[in-house]
């Protein structure tokens, strides 16, 4: 475990009170203020964790002392006092430590779901579709707003490729575990066998990109507009509202036909590119960090098979940390708290371990 020098605990109590007093400086300008309260908020959970680790040092100290008293019940309270106090060290150094790791700066943004078939033919159409239920049902559990931007769906029911746009409290710390593949072994409803197959679908969970974020030149972009279509060749509508958006310089193409209004599209695929945009700029900067982390629990990459649910055991396995759970109908239900828990504690164990020890 982290131990942190005396030295570095009093740093950061000083640092709270340096803003804590800059704040309340005469004449304050608007903007100083609202950045010295950013920084204020982000310091004081950390000083108040620093604050517990210092008072549970002094106080052993202090019975450190005591055990050389002349009285053997001063002595003895005093062991059985250290003792609990010395229990307690190691968590309040995880505590602090945990409130120092670098924060992802996404972790709080939207999240941009993006659920593609894989193999399996229908029945990967199928799951995706499973998929997309399941998010949803989590979404709605955690009391976010789940927006369905496209979907492409099968002849067969499910889907061939969907996104969605999921927004609330700390949305992308939650889902951003989730991307890879997916691997689904059911009997399929076609199978007169009863033999069980394999298929997957392939996740990805983007955070979302503000306007501010992506500058994006209208001269980088084609914009073609065409009439949708539908399932089998139908007709979506008689109007030339469908629109594929290329960014010219990343050779990135999204296309967006679900709404019938062609600015509608136009907007909902500006959407989509501007995160996809924003993403392979933090894959960018995270690949120029010397030594940048490969998680345990996977690097995002949506070619990695992270998850098999396995219909004819009711289970669901999570490969990256060997987590086999028996609950496959709560899960595909939404109930994804225990899975995303195990990821997010195995993630912070990694980081912990990762810190210097001179910390």
């Amino acid at each position: 475990m982290t131990r942190f020098s005396a030295e570095r605990v009093a740093a950061i109590e000083a640092r709270k009170e340096e803003l804590q007093a800059a704040m309340s400086a005469p004449d304050l300008a608007p903007d100083r203020f609202v950045q010295l309260s950013k920084d204020y908020a982000e310091i004081l959970p950390v000083a108040e964790a620093a604050r517990e680790l210092r008072r549970l040092r002094a106080e052993i100290e202090v019975l450190d002392e005591m055990l050389a008293d002349p009285s053997p019940g001063i002595r003895e309270m005093a062991q059985e006092e250290l003792a609990h106090l010395e229990a307690q060290l190691p968590q309040a150094e995880r505590d602090l430590a945990l409130k120092l790791l670098p924060r992802d700066a996404a972790d709080e943004r939207a999240a941009m779901l993006e659920i593609r078939a894989g193999t399996g033919g229908d029945e990967a159409a199928l799951f995706a579709g499973d998929l997309l239920r399941m998010y949803q049902r989590y979404a709605e559990g955690r009391g976010w707003r789940f927006e369905i931007i496209s979907a492409s769906a099968s002849e067969v029911g499910g889907y061939k490729e969907a996104i969605a746009s999921v927004s609330g409290s700390g949305v992308f710390a939650r889902l951003k575990f989730e991307s890879g593949v997916h691997r689904v072994q059911r009997v399929p409803v076609t199978e007169s066998g009863g033999r069980i197959h394999t298929s997957a679908a392939t996740v990805a969970v983007l955070p979302e990109a503000e306007e501010v974020d992506v500058q994006i030149d209208d001269k980088d972009l084609r914009i073609d507009v065409y009439r949708s279509s539908g399932p089998g060749g139908q007709s979506v509508n008689t109007t030339d509202s469908a629109v594929r958006i290329t960014h010219l310089p990343t050779g990135l193409v999204v296309i967006q036909q679900d709404e019938k209004s062609q600015h509608k599209n136009k907007a909902k695929a500006l959407k989509v590119l501007r995160t996809r945009l924003y993403e392979l700029e933090r894959e960018r900067l995270a690949s120029a960090r010397a030594g940048a982390r490969k998680s345990m629990v996977g690097s995002g990459d949506r070619s990695e098979r992270i998850r098999t649910y396995n219909f004819p055991q009711g289970r669901v396995t999570d490969h990256r940390i060997n987590l086999t759970l028996h609950r496959l109908p709560e899960i595909l239900e939404g109930q994804l708290d225990e899975l995303i828990g195990a990821l997010s504690a195995e993630d912070e164990a990694e980081r912990l371990a990762s810190l210097d020890d001179g910390a």
